[in-house]
């Protein structure tokens, strides 16, 4: 840290007092997966649901960031790390702000979700696995990337010719080749309902 920076987190409002007021214990939900898995879809959908039920979520998706917080962040290895980054920082200020975070990005590695889980904090980071097979992904191709990376026009695709490491022990997995859209928002919902319910007085 610059020696010359005097953080005053200490003496503004404490993230137990933004929880008590918005009546929700703040999480970050961490959804990780290949492009095509569903995780943007189940994000939106999650993020209605909690909203629906009295909760007070956002949720941050990987092509809304990139346009505008990350968009001078390239598709390298060191330019996904900044990205990651950059978003676990914000998902760790709206983690002390009360905010339940739903987070849905691709994250390939183990080691780039270990780095944000260890800004986020570990207790407060919760990784949650989109798993669908990476033919059932292609077949779906939503966005037409991987047409474009077996094309060649698209380098460093995930899952084309860049790795994606699955998580080795998710809080949740959720199969979107097994499951439709409301089970799987179901899932993930009734999963982690216990974990934000605020206590009763």
């Amino acid at each position: 840290m610059n020696k010359h920076l005097h953080p005053i987190f200490d003496r503004f409002l404490q993230r137990s007092d933004r929880e008590h007021r918005l009546r929700q214990r703040s999480k970050v939900l961490w959804l990780t997966g290949l492009s095509g898995s569903g995780k943007s879809t189940i994000a939106q959908h999650l993020e209605r649901r909690l909203y629906n039920e009295g909760y007070f979520p956002q949720a941050l998706d990987g092509d809304n960031v990139r346009t505008g917080l990350n968009n001078n962040v390239d598709f390298s290895d060191e330019g996904r790390r900044e990205n990651i980054r950059r978003i676990a920082e914000l998902s760790k200020l709206y983690l002390s702000s009360g905010i339940i975070t739903i987070n849905s990005f691709i994250s390939p590695t183990r080691a780039i979700r270990r780095m944000a889980q260890e800004i986020i904090g570990e207790e407060d980071f919760i990784e949650i696995y989109i798993n669908a097979p990476l033919e059932v992904c292609e077949a779906r191709d939503v966005k037409g990337l991987y047409k474009k990376a077996r094309a060649g026009e698209i380098t460093g695709f995930t899952g084309i010719d860049a790795p994606y490491e699955p998580p080795e022990n998710p809080a949740l997995e959720v199969r979107t080749d097994q499951m439709d859209l409301n089970d799987s928002v179901r899932a993930i919902y009734e999963f982690i309902e216990p974990i934000i319910k605020y206590p009763r007085a």
